[in-house]
């Protein structure tokens, strides 16, 4: 009997020895690893890059825009993409040394394409609202808009926004212009943008749309004929920029002098004349 407790005792020793010895490895080998994950998360932090820096690696500056709102982002009788804003974009991503790349998006999904980084920012005529810098940074205004309210040539119950109240309005859901349109009282019909909202309102399936002066007056030189007319038009003008997720800075900066450069020698107004016939940045 006290030989058998006596190895009993030898066994339990020799695990406890192993156990502890297997603990201390343990421990050992979970120190390097923690040290290791510290190290390699440093050199990630390190090696990681702002916005600017991956676009001028990629030699790209992705570019949301809708491709259907005239005369800023549509497509000329070629197909080509083009635009007073795609120009714009154009330039600035040239002053970065990169080129641009469109990404066409429709109006309503363009906000969640920046949410989801499937471009880096959005030239869009995009009006600098409050509620959306809560959300997004902006660049400096590159251009200066009124709201219009279009209605049917023959059309002579709405002469004011106050009138659109229990009329439909063509309108894209998460534009500003929509916003205008609701405020007054209209019922909103979802619209995919400017053009659609135009061929509605020829068609008579809708009553009105609040929408850009710069569109209306590019629509009516291009179609001097159309049966459309402005009955109002808001008194302060709207600034549109480009939009950017928050937290890249160092892109925005760019922008930013990019755009001061385009002003300056000249190259902004030469498009502004070439859309517009003047300077629309003021």
């Amino acid at each position: 009997m006290k030989k058998w407790s006596l190895l009993v005792l030898t066994l339990a020793l020799t695990v406890l020895v192993a156990a502890c010895g297997n603990n201390t490895n343990s421990d050992a080998t979970s120190g390097q690893g923690a040290n290791t994950d510290k190290a390699n998360n440093g050199g990630n932090t390190a090696a990681a890059t702002n916005l600017l820096e991956s676009v001028k690696a990629s030699g790209k500056l992705r570019v949301g825009t809708e491709g259907t709102y005239a005369p800023f982002t549509y497509h000329d009788k070629d197909g080509k993409l083009t635009g007073f804003d795609v120009e714009i974009a154009e330039e600035v991503a040239k002053r970065l040394g990169v080129e641009a790349e469109f990404i066409e998006t429709p109006w309503d999904g363009i906000f969640a394409g920046l949410d989801a980084k499937r471009f880096d920012t959005v030239f869009n005529q995009v009006t600098i609202r409050d509620d959306r810098k809560e959300k997004y940074d902006f660049s400096d205004p590159y251009i200066v808009s009124r709201a219009v309210l279009i209605v049917n040539d023959d059309n002579e119950e709405i002469k004011a926004f106050a009138d659109l109240k229990g009329k439909k309005a063509g309108q894209s859901l998460t534009s500003n212009l929509s916003d205008i349109a609701r405020e007054n009282g209209a019922e909103i019909e979802a619209t995919e943008g400017f053009n659609q909202a135009i061929d509605l309102l020829l068609s008579k399936r809708i009553d009105a749309t609040v929408n850009d002066g710069l569109s209306f007056f590019d629509l009516k030189k291009q179609r001097p004929d159309v049966k459309l007319k402005i009955v109002d038009e808001l008194p302060d003008a709207a600034e549109s920029a480009a939009l950017f997720n928050k937290g890249n800075e160092e892109l925005i900066e760019a922008v930013n002098q990019a755009l001061a450069d385009i002003k300056s020698d000249g190259k902004y107004l030469e498009i502004s004349e070439k859309y517009f016939g003047e300077d629309v940045s003021k």
